[in-house]
This record gives structure tokens, sequence and C-alpha cells, in this order.
């Protein structure tokens, strides 16, 4: 994997790929880069470096890696009090990457994605990511609804996000405290009814404008900065 882009080369460097990471190609300036120290980096125009990663948004630095390391769900599970991000059929990788950087900033365990009709771990996502993917854990299932059992049978509870309607709650009624799996659906069509119907309950965020609906990568923010809040909070009340 061609990974390319100042954050995600860095975070390569230092992260549990780092081992793979076998060589380094950058132009004259961006060689100079302080993380660079130490590191043996091949001096190449800026042409060849967008032959070798296709993008133009390579900012002058690529990267050769091994494939992306996935980890196992039961892995996340096992983790006391996890906090979980489940992903139903998230496509598009500018989306998943953005969600596992703020899911790898408010320290939660992990992500979930299916293995089909869904993004996975891309040079792409590695850059919309900054480079998030190479710290946060990314478990692929077979079937999210069959994870979500597992979570239930782990005492998680599962909290999906869903546009205000009769069956939803506010996002800030339930107690997050524990372990929790966020799940959150698709850009088009959202939770599919297996999906939802997995849940222990659907949450909602306000829509006070004309819109009727955020995107899942800020929705994914807005619930995952709320959960921590509330979780920070019931911390901060134990005795």
């Amino acid at each position: 994997m061609i990974i390319y882009g100042r954050n995600p080369v860095q975070e390569a460097l230092r992260g549990r790929r780092a081992h793979s990471v076998s060589e380094v190609c950058a132009t004259a300036s961006a060689a100079r880069e302080p993380w660079l120290d130490g590191i043996k980096v091949r001096v190449c125009a800026t042409e060849e470096i967008e032959r070798r990663c296709g993008s133009s948004a390579h900012q002058g630095i690529c990267a050769a890696a091994g494939g992306y390391p996935y980890a196992g769900s039961d892995e996340l599970l096992a983790v006391e009090h996890p906090l979980i991000v489940a992903l139903d059929q998230v496509q598009d990788p500018q989306n998943l990457g953005s969600i596992c950087r703020t899911a790898e900033c408010a320290g939660a365990t992990g992500i979930v994605i299916p293995e089909r009709r869904s993004a996975e771990v891309t040079p792409a996502v590695c850059k919309a990511s900054a480079g998030a993917v190479e710290h946060i854990r990314i478990a692929r299932v077979r079937n999210v609804a069959d994870f979500l059992a597992d979570a239930s049978r782990a005492g998680c509870w599962s909290y999906g996000a869903c546009a205000p309607t009769a069956s939803t709650v506010g996002y800030t009624v339930p107690d997050y405290s524990g372990g929790v799996v966020l799940v959150l659906g698709s850009e088009g069509s959202g939770l599919r009814p297996r999906v939802a119907g997995a849940c222990d309950q659907l949450v909602a965020l306000p829509l006070c404008g004309r819109m009727e609906s955020l995107g899942v990568a800020a929705a994914a923010a807005a619930l995952l900065y709320g959960i921590l809040h509330d979780r920070e909070k019931a911390l901060d009340k134990a005795p």
C-alpha cells in the first residue's frame, strides 16, 4: 500500500505499521521535515511521487507500507467498558477517514465495518483520517447485526443514530456508562432495518434548521463527543 500525505506518513512511521514501512519518498523540501530525522528518505521529483501514489494530494511525500492490520471484533469487545463505533455500509472513503479521525481523538476503542458494501482502509482513507487509522483499531465483520448481538452478550449497549422520529430519543437521554456501541448508517439510507432492530435504543440529534439530516461524519463527531462528555461526567461523580 502506498500511503501519501505528511500526517499519514508520519503516523505510519510511529503507529502499528511502523515495522512494515519499507520506503519513504519525498521532495527535497518535504525531506527536511524534523520528524524524518533518522529515517532513510529517497528524494524524488513531485511528478514521481504523484505517479507512485496516484494522487495530487501527496504534499510532497509518500511511503510504501504493508497491508492494513485489521483487528478482530472480539479484541474490541474484550476491553473493559469499550466505546465502539459500528458503521453500517458507510461507503465514502472521506467519511470513513473522517470518522476514524474523530473516533481516535475522542478515545474510542475501535471501529467496526462490514466486509461487504463498505469503504475499507485504502490510501485515500489514510489521508482523510490524517493518519488516525494507524492508531485506532478497525475490525471487519461479516454482519453488523450479528456483531451487535455479540456486543450485547459482552455487556455492551448499542445506540443507533437516526433522524428524529417517534421511535427515537434525544441523544442526551441514554446513560452511556459501561460498554457502548454507537451505530451509524450509510450516507443515503441510514441504518438498515435489521441493524436498527439490533440496537437497544435509537437516538437522534436535534435538527433545528431546515435541513432534514446531518452527514454521517458530522453526526459521528457530535455523538461521540456527547458520549465522551457523558462518560466524563459519570467519572467525576464516582466516589
